[in-house]
């Protein structure tokens, strides 16, 4: 099979095209034939060496895909042919991908594999980070930061069909004419968080923006850290969540998945049916073949994607 392999720690540009043994499933686990792969920003931050998963070299990087099932092992119930998105945590840029049964995500006949490859990391985050951590509740005012990014966006249709008020801070007119395309309901530059009021606040940046939202929390507020696409960590002052009353929320969905298997399938069953419904419609503002697949990340990583950038193993 044709892979995008990562041999040395490094920028997007050490990834090499090779071609690698097919896969076989074990007992409790799938293989899949890849038609799309999702690119996320944890993927360059594994491929240099500074994300907290630290795979051994050489690997292939590639943290969610969809296609069709190919071979199932022992004690899966799954059937060949079956068409699903899959968590895999690495292994996506390929053309074959073997992952456990429980980060598989059946999706129906009608839905586009670029769509159903993009759902399984921000899609599942979001959900897992507004309705398992914040409890949103409709009528709340939620502020997403990075909002016409990968996962920033899907808070946005995830919040709005949760019936909050949300308001998407970006960095351009460009960006924030797609947040409203997708369902926000007030469109702010960073320089303008401090004027509002928030009772959740949907973080993926990081850096300075997130020092000023916090500030800008409601009484009893809760503030998702969602990444660090800026780079910088910030350093809060936990005299403004006292003053607030407010609370600091981390969201990590993979590992939580991991852990709460059941609760995972239903989540995504719900974003499943809600994207058969039209209710949430993944945004792919870019699409490349396998083999360009350092473009497509170093797109990513420079923050130069509008909504998700995926992989098609087709060409």
């Amino acid at each position: 099979m044709r892979a995008m392999q990562c041999r040395a720690l490094g920028g997007p540009e050490t990834l090499v095209r090779t071609e690698l043994p097919d896969l076989v499933a074990g007992p409790g686990e799938v293989l899949i034939d890849v038609r799309a792969a999702g690119v996320n920003f944890p993927d360059g931050l594994m491929v240099a060496g500074r994300y907290q998963t630290k795979p051994e070299l050489p690997f292939v990087p590639g943290c969610e895909a969809a296609g069709v099932v190919k071979a199932v092992g022992a004690g899966v119930d799954l059937q060949p042919g079956a068409r699903v998105a899959v968590f895999c945590g690495i292994g996506g840029y390929a053309e074959q991908v073997v992952v456990p049964a429980a980060r598989v995500y059946p999706i129906p006949d009608t839905m586009d594999f670029a769509d159903a490859a993009v759902l399984p990391v921000v899609y599942g985050t979001s959900y897992h980070g507004l309705v398992d951590r914040a409890r949103l509740e409709p009528g709340e005012s939620l502020l997403v930061l990075g909002a016409a990014g990968g996962v920033g966006l899907t808070a946005v249709q995830i919040g709005a069909a949760l019936g909050a008020k949300v308001t998407a801070a970006a960095s351009s007119p460009e960006k924030l004419r797609l947040c409203a395309d997708h369902g926000a309901h007030e469109l702010i530059d960073y320089d303008r968080i401090r004027e509002g009021v928030y009772d959740v606040v949907y973080d993926p940046v990081g850096g300075e923006a997130a020092e000023v939202a916090v500030r800008a929390l409601a009484w009893g507020g809760r503030y998702l850290t969602v990444g660090y696409a800026s780079g910088t960590i910030p350093k809060i002052g936990l005299n403004r969540l006292l003053l607030k009353e407010a609370a600091l929320l981390g969201v990590l969905w993979g590992e939580w998945a991991k852990r709460n298997p059941e609760a995972d399938r239903a989540n995504m069953a719900q974003v499943v049916a809600w994207c058969g419904a039209g209710v949430l419609k993944p945004h792919i503002g870019a699409s490349y073949p396998l083999a360009d697949a350092a473009t497509a990340l170093d797109l990513v990583l420079n923050r130069g994607a509008l909504g998700k950038t995926v992989l098609r193993t087709g060409e």
